[in-house]
């Protein structure tokens, strides 16, 4: 896959992808909540490769309906993971990408896609990116431009990674925005 985003180990240098996703999803689409806590489980690769399966056709919920519901979760994960991808890319020597691509495999540890902090440019690509996806797949321009929003406010608000349960035991700031669900 070339460069990666990649930190083979918990602790990231960025926000990570899955992250960004649980928290818009949470707020866009809450009924898909489910759908990410399935992906829990894979690593962020494979979960490319299965929401990403479908790039041709809507995915779609119910059946029957009048309306099809076209389905938030791969909109924002295919298109933060591959703007992650393109900007931690072109920072990373190729070499040093494939010799981590190599220790992973070595070690067949999962890799953890992160997105580091972002300029105000960055998070345009970004928004464009959710933009471009969600008409690919399907979407009405309004859902996308508040999926794009919401995935650009998250980015912006990112901050430090929170240390998990049983960690430090130091929290961030009280009623900081993007708590765990």
């Amino acid at each position: 896959m070339g460069s990666e985003a990649v930190r083979p180990d918990s602790r990231t240098d960025g926000t990570r992808v899955r992250d960004v996703v649980r928290d818009v999803v949470a707020e866009v689409a809450p009924e898909e909540l489910p759908l990410v806590a399935g992906l829990v489980g894979v690593d962020d690769a494979t979960a490319v490769r299965r929401l990403g399966g479908h790039s041709r056709r809507r995915e779609t919920l119910g059946f029957g309906l009048g309306e099809v519901a076209v389905l938030v979760t791969p909109v924002v994960w295919l298109a933060v993971d591959q703007v992650a991808q393109r900007i931690v890319g072109a920072s990373v020597d190729g070499a040093v990408g494939r010799a981590g691509s190599a220790m992973r495999k070595l070690f067949r540890r999962p890799a953890v896609v992160t997105v580091p902090p972002l300029t105000r440019e960055q998070l345009a690509e970004v928004r464009e990116s959710v933009m471009e996806t969600a008409a690919h797949r399907g979407l009405e321009k309004d859902r996308a431009s508040t999926i794009a929003d919401a995935v650009v406010a998250r980015l912006a608000l990112a901050g430090p990674e929170r240390p998990g349960p049983g960690a430090s035991g130091q929290e961030g700031p009280a009623g900081a925005a993007g708590g765990e669900a």
